[in-house]
């Protein structure tokens, strides 16, 4: 025993010692006490002394550097869906019944009048950032296609950046082998698309996608919804329109924060909700592209016509389907539809919109009667442009300048109570018609036009 072993077992030794002695001269004194019981006076000893077992200190943890699990470079997704499968109201097989002509009206491309969905891929990216540009990197790259009667949705998930490239090589390598003559995307020609082929260029590598006729269904899905549901949005339409179960789904927004999480920690965890949310996006497309022919196909049928699933279009749908006829310059069809969706009770500002543009395109092929119903009527909801369309028909059509002047000054009179620019045109017209009006002889207004105040403007 060295010199430090025996001073510290001799400093024990002394601590042991009068801890005894203490402990024996407490009890002496609490012994003496008569009014108190064995148990009580043991319990006065424990406190006097601090004999009671000592607490446990608590533990302190030790602080270590976090690692990162290991990530894979570069992983590869799969799954098939087969034809009968339904995502919301829709199978999956029915966008091989889509015909070139639906494409073409959805697309307003006619390279789409030869084609198919069977050769069709569909794209959606996520990507770390929404603004663009080449710092942004598409870490995952869904697809979806066709392969004979199932649907494929494809997943190229990158788990480091670095290995960008070799990601872009195999989808190069699907792309050039995979038979595809179109492309599907949703907002695809602002962001996706141009991202995608972005990153091919800076990797000096040819871009296959950039030369196929696209569809991107966002702009058709606005002329046919827009102004039946609140948001155009993929999600909200696939829940309103396709009546997906997206109740587990992550917001957009999310997704670039839990990728740089992923990069930090290498928690896969973190990535999962993120491919849930790409391969809903995908099926999401396909069930809006469907419903979307459905609607198409279901306008351009006659209207005895049942359709297949025996459900009837309603007056908004209607409007949707009219507006992508006129969008393609089908104006005759669109016209037949817009009537057919006035005569099934529209109202508000689609009420309106859906008039005016039927008085337009009937006055363009002057069939005026017909015009002068939709004018009349949208005259008496006080829209102004019906007073100034009727004053312009009963003077230069009809002749009638009495009848002109007369729903002329009717809309001064409104636009001046709402300041109106038509005001100015009101007041010219007036001008020229009683001018006429006196030179013929006719009878004179029966209310004269006041001459107009000047506005001085405050402030």
């Amino acid at each position: 025993m060295d010199i430090k072993d025996k001073l510290a077992y001799q400093r024990k030794e002394r601590e042991v010692h009068k801890r005894g002695r203490s402990i024996e001269d407490a009890w002496s004194k609490i012994k003496k006490s008569d009014d108190l019981s064995t148990k009580e006076k043991l319990e006065r000893l424990i406190n006097l002394t601090g004999a009671a077992k000592p607490k446990p200190k608590a533990a302190v943890p030790e602080w270590r550097a976090e690692e990162p699990e290991k990530r894979e470079p570069l992983q590869y997704f799969e799954n098939s869906f087969s034809s009968d499968v339904r995502y919301g109201r829709i199978k999956v097989g029915a966008g091989l019944r889509i015909d070139g002509e639906t494409l073409y009206y959805l697309g307003r491309d006619e390279e789409f009048q030869e084609l198919g969905l069977d050769t069709a891929l569909f794209l959606d990216l996520e990507t770390t950032g929404l603004a663009g540009g080449t710092g942004t990197i598409p870490f995952l790259v869904g697809l979806g296609y066709y392969r004979g009667d199932k649907f494929v949705v494809a997943q190229y998930f990158l788990g480091e950046p670095g290995e960008e490239e070799r990601m872009l090589e195999d989808l190069a390598r699907l792309f050039e082998e995979g038979g595809f003559r179109s492309v599907v995307t949703y907002n695809g020609k602002a962001f996706d698309l141009p991202l995608l082929e972005t990153r091919f260029i800076l990797k000096r590598k040819p871009f296959k996608l950039g030369s196929l006729p696209h569809l991107d269904f966002l702009f058709s899905a606005r002329n046919l919804w827009r102004h039946k549901h609140e948001s155009c949005g993929l999600f909200h339409l696939a829940r309103e329109v396709v009546a997906a179960d997206r109740s587990e789904d992550i917001p957009g927004a999310e997704i670039p924060f839990r990728y740089f999480d992923y990069l930090r920690t290498g928690d896969f965890s973190q990535i999962e909700p993120i491919l849930y949310h790409n391969q809903e996006d995908i099926l999401s497309l396909l069930g809006l592209l469907i419903q979307g022919a459905r609607l198409f196909k279901s306008g351009r049928a006659p209207r005895e016509e049942e359709e297949e699933d025996g459900e009837a279009l309603d007056a908004m749908d209607l409007v949707g389907v009219g507006r992508l006829f006129e969008k393609v310059g089908d104006i005759e069809q669109s016209v037949v539809l817009f009537e057919r969706a006035v005569s099934g009770g529209l109202t508000g500002q689609i009420e309106t919109t859906i008039k005016y543009k039927l008085s337009t395109h009937l006055k363009k092929t002057g069939e005026w009667d017909r015009a002068v119903i939709y004018w009349n009527d949208l005259k008496s909801m006080d829209k102004l442009f019906a007073f100034r369309e009727l004053a312009m028909y009963f003077e230069h059509q009809a002749r009638n300048f009495a009848e002109a002047l007369r729903t002329a000054e009717e809309g001064l009179f409104l636009a001046q109570k709402t300041g109106d620019p038509f005001e100015e045109d009101f007041l010219k017209r007036i001008t020229r018609l009683q001018t006429k009006i006196e030179r013929l002889g006719e009878a004179p207004s029966l209310a004269p036009v006041k001459p107009r105040k000047a506005r001085i403007k405050k402030g």
